[in-house]
């Protein structure tokens, strides 16, 4: 009986899941984008996710919280014009609303701890205004069918046949390289349904479970996804896996989160916020408030990289290389 109420939830999602996918020409017309040029290139787009998975581990915020607000961003920059200069506003305004939307009210943010800890020029004003804009091109549509809402079900249907191997399929690990994925663009234009069953199928062989590649067999036959595409965005997903996996991104250790901040900030830091084991305020004297009302300030030109702050969910070694890369030595940011 739960078997066949999976299937039925399974298949009502992959009859809907079209309708939150980002617009493939915006899409395209990112990855088209030179760097430095007036738009969003892909490798600017790839830099703030990775931001968002920072900022959702740093406030302990769910994995389903960060896939809905790189959602939200792929969904809006698709259909927008953007500046690079407004991307780091807008990525922000994603991740307050997918919490809003995910999160217990207690667990929230406050918009001001938002822009403080991601270290942003903008104010909470303009914060404000830019949700408003994001919701209203989004169509407040923000409960969206996502990778993660497939890679749940999966993972459910797979061990409603498997009951006695329910500690080998591990849920955790496939969320994180799910979050790895989509930290790169082209998993953007994959529909969810296919790279969840990548994922999925993928982690299966590295068991080399027989009874459940034939499960995962069983439900693309249900959804009639195609051996082709299938066989393509496993390729990718494999070799996206595979760049996260090098021994070098160990897992850190976060007994202890430590804000490691940038020469020019330390410069700017009281002495006595040294002796301090804790997380230090980081002031903002150097922000100027009488330019918060010019909602069109490069904000993202010298921002400061958020990948030293580690969240504890950035498991394994499915998180970006550059969190070791500068975690390991003394950031220049």
């Amino acid at each position: 009986m739960e078997a066949f109420r999976l299937m039925k939830e399974l298949k009502t999602n992959f009859d809907q899941e079209i309708k939150y996918l980002p617009k493939e020409a915006g899409l395209a017309l990112i990855e088209s984008t030179q760097e430095n040029g007036r738009g969003i290139s892909a490798k600017c787009r790839n830099a703030k996710a990775e931001d968002l998975w920072s900022l959702t581990s740093f406030f302990g915020y769910s994995t389903q919280t960060f896939v809905l607000a790189v959602n939200l961003l792929d969904r809006f920059l698709a259909i927008m014009r953007v500046q690079p200069k407004h991307l780091a506003c807008i990525s922000i305004g994603c991740l307050h609303i997918a919490a809003k939307v995910v999160e217990q009210e207690c667990n929230i943010s406050s918009a001001h701890e938002l822009i403080r800890i991601s270290q942003s020029k903008f104010t909470v004003s303009d914060l404000s205004r830019m949700e408003k804009i994001i919701s209203e091109k989004l169509n407040f549509q923000f409960k969206a069918i996502t990778a993660l809402t497939f890679l749940h079900l999966y993972h459910a249907i797979t061990l409603s046949h498997t009951s006695d191997r329910k500690e080998v399929l591990n849920q955790d690990k496939l969320e994180a390289q799910l979050k790895a994925c989509l930290c790169r663009i082209v998993f953007s234009k994959a529909k969810p349904s296919v790279l969840a069953l990548s994922l999925l199928t993928l982690e299966i062989e590295a068991l080399q479970s027989v009874d459940m590649l034939e499960i995962a067999q069983r439900i693309q036959r249900h959804l009639k996804i195609s051996e082709s595409e299938l066989q393509h965005w496993r390729g990718l997903v494999a070799q996206c896996i595979s760049e996260y996996s090098s021994p070098e991104c160990s897992k850190p250790d976060h007994k202890k989160l430590v804000w490691i901040v940038s020469r020019r900030t330390a410069q700017n830091l009281h002495s006595s916020y040294y002796s301090v084991p804790e997380l230090p305020t980081i002031p903002e004297g150097g922000w100027d408030e009488s330019e918060s009302e010019d909602w069109y300030e490069d904000v993202s030109s010298g921002e400061e990289s958020l990948s030293s702050s580690l969240g504890s969910d950035a498991e394994g070694p499915y998180f970006p290389m550059h969190y070791r890369c500068q975690s390991r030595k003394t950031p220049t940011f």
